[in-house]
C-alpha cells in the first residue's frame, strides 16, 4: 500500500552543496509536479562541480543551484524534512519546535571527504547519488527513473 505523498519536502545537509541539492533534484524529477521540494544547509557552501557532473550523467541539470541556509528559506512550511548529515539533523529537529512536520534522518556519506584522483572522487559522488536515488524511490514510490 503506497503511502500518500507529502505536499512539501525539504532536504538538508551541512552546506547545501552536495547531498541536499542531489536529493532535491532527484525528488523534483520524480515527483516535482506533486510535491514542492527545496533544500538547505546549516551553512552555505560553494557549488561543487563534481555534483554538477554526476547529476548531468543521469540527465539532471543542477548547474544553477544556489546554496542557502535554513534562515534563507522562503517557505518554512514543510510536511517532511529529510536530513542527510548529523549537523543538519539537529537543525531539522529545531524546526519542529515551531512547525508541525516529520523529520527523517538519512545519514549520508559526504563524498567530498574522499581523496584520490579525479575518477576515484567522482565514483564517491556517484555512489552517494545512486544511494539517494534508491532511498527516494523507496520512500516516494510511483514513478521510475532513467537509467
Amino acid at each position: 500500500m503506497n503511502e500518500e505523498l507529502p505536499g512539501a519536502v525539504l532536504f538538508c545537509c551541512t552546506m547545501n552543496a552536495i547531498r541536499s541539492p542531489m536529493g532535491e533534484a532527484i525528488l523534483k524529477f520524480l515527483h516535482g509536479k506533486q510535491i514542492y521540494v527545496d533544500s538547505v544547509g546549516v551553512r552555505a557552501g560553494d557549488p561543487d562541480p563534481f555534483v554538477t557532473e554526476v547529476m548531468d550523467e543521469i540527465g539532471l541539470d543542477v548547474s544553477n543551484h544556489q546554496s542557502k541556509t535554513f534562515s534563507e528559506l522562503e517557505d518554512d512550511s514543510f510536511d517532511l524534512i529529510i536530513s542527510l548529515s548529523p549537523e543538519a539533523q539537529h537543525s531539522a529537529v529545531e524546526m519542529t519546535r515551531y512547525m508541525a512536520c516529520d523529520v527523517e534522518f538519512w545519514n549520508t556519506f559526504d563524498p567530498s571527504l574522499v581523496e584520490g584522483n579525479r575518477e576515484m572522487r567522482l565514483d564517491a559522488y556517484r555512489q552517494v547519488r545512486d544511494e539517494l536515488i534508491k532511498k527516494i524511490r523507496e520512500r516516494f514510490p510511483g514513478t521510475g527513473f532513467p537509467n
